[in-house]
């Protein structure tokens, strides 16, 4: 089995800071960010961070997924033959 646990973290980030570049550009002139965040556009600045961590897991994801070989002959002979050591 080859499951490996950055793909769906990539993707949940990934849609996350999606969700909130798009919010806090729709939102980036309203005036609660000068009332309550010191004017600092906080939705638009974690949406970037979480869109810049979900893209770099998933290219982990997708780097680590080239690297690795298919199952080869020798691994699949190898672990036909018995175990001599008489160890279990």
């Amino acid at each position: 089995m080859n499951f490996d646990l950055r793909l769906p973290i990539g993707i949940m980030f990934s849609v996350f800071g999606v969700i909130l570049v798009i919010f806090g550009l729709a939102t980036g002139k309203d005036e609660m960010y000068a009332k309550h965040s010191l004017g600092i556009n906080i939705n638009l600045g974690w949406g970037a961070v979480l869109l810049v961590f979900g893209a770099f897991m998933l290219f982990l994801t997708w780097r680590s997924s080239k690297k690795t070989p298919g199952p080869s002959s020798s691994a699949a002979a190898s672990s036909a033959s018995p175990d001599l050591t008489g160890k279990h």
